[in-house]
């Protein structure tokens, strides 16, 4: 599992960043990628990485706003081109089936693809076998979510050594004791599952919030993360501009982090009066709070290794 920063600037592209979209890739665990929103020229960043939009099939849309959402029509279209035919299910808040659906229908796009449209609450909104995703409101003037993706605790792994010492040699018996929580051997003794196995794997737990305001609140949605996502459009220094505009600043976003107890706090969304050495002023103000802070760039790519 691993984290691709396709766009990092707030409000509109730069030189430096491109506008919001984030890349989740469980391609080991799930063979999948969920993207987290879609800003202009998504698909043109995409073009400089391995993604293969096929390989999409989740979009989690935190608010309407265009630096958000006006790559979604274009990367829909061109998924269709490139021999995407598995379901996309797209998230997000009220409004986005509307949009979605004009865009393609006034460009008269049509897809090779099922396309579902999720509008959401807050709450768990995706469950299968290996991930839950819940939503949280935040404050930004329109709705705007954050998104929290919960793995799910794992088996642990059979440990070959306890089995020899009790006599049982490798072979399809040790598939059967792994898959059943028990087995009757050959000479009839029943063993349990969970005296040959190693302890479970907790899953990670990846939270991205959307644009706004700091929320002291959301330590409780966010809390024990592997990594946190926080947008940190504005300086530390400029709180009351953040709070006019719906916004958080670095010191923020490093404030939420240690509340939380999260592992990792990761900022993006940054703006993009910030150029070249005031963006290490960003990423030092944050440290100050939380020591575990990085600063997105396009392109940057984070490992989140299994626990």
């Amino acid at each position: 599992m691993d984290l691709l920063f396709l766009g990092t600037g707030a409000g509109l592209p730069s030189k430096e960043r491109n506008v919001s979209s984030i890349a989740l890739q469980m391609l080991q665990e799930q063979q999948t990628i969920w993207l987290f929103d879609c800003g202009e020229a998504t698909q043109h960043q995409i073009l400089h990485t391995t993604i293969k939009p096929r390989k999409i099939e989740k979009i989690f849309i935190t608010h309407l706003h265009g630096d958000h959402i006006y790559g979604l029509p274009g990367l829909l279209s061109s998924r269709s081109f490139q021999s995407g035919e598995l379901p996309v299910t797209i998230y997000g808040p009220a409004g986005l089936k509307e949009y979605i659906e004009t865009s393609l229908r006034v460009s008269k796009t049509s897809l090779s693809y099922p396309l579902l449209i999720e509008e959401v609450t807050e709450g768990l909104i995706f469950e299968n076998e290996h991930t839950q995703a819940y939503a949280k409101k935040l404050d930004h003037g329109i709705d705007s979510f954050g998104y929290r993706i919960v793995e799910k605790t794992r088996q642990g792994e059979l440990q070959p050594e306890k089995l020899k010492e009790a006599g049982i040699l490798p072979g399809p018996i040790y598939k059967q004791i792994k898959e059943n929580s028990t087995v009757t051997l050959d000479n009839g003794k029943v063993i349990k599952r969970t005296d040959f196995m190693g302890p479970d794997k907790p899953g990670r737990v990846v939270t991205i919030l959307g644009d706004s305001r700091y929320m002291p609140q959301l330590s409780e949605f966010t809390a024990d993360s592997d990594v946190l996502i926080h947008e940190a459009t504005f300086d530390g220094e400029d709180q009351q501009l953040a709070y006019d505009y719906y916004h958080s600043t670095t010191r923020q976003a490093a404030s939420l982090a240690k509340q939380a107890g999260v592992k990792k706090l990761i900022m993006t969304h940054i703006s993009s009066r910030y150029q070249g050495e005031q963006q290490q002023k960003l990423l030092d103000q944050a440290r100050e709070i939380f020591p575990n802070t990085e600063l997105a760039h396009d392109f940057c790519q984070i490992e989140i290794p299994s626990k």
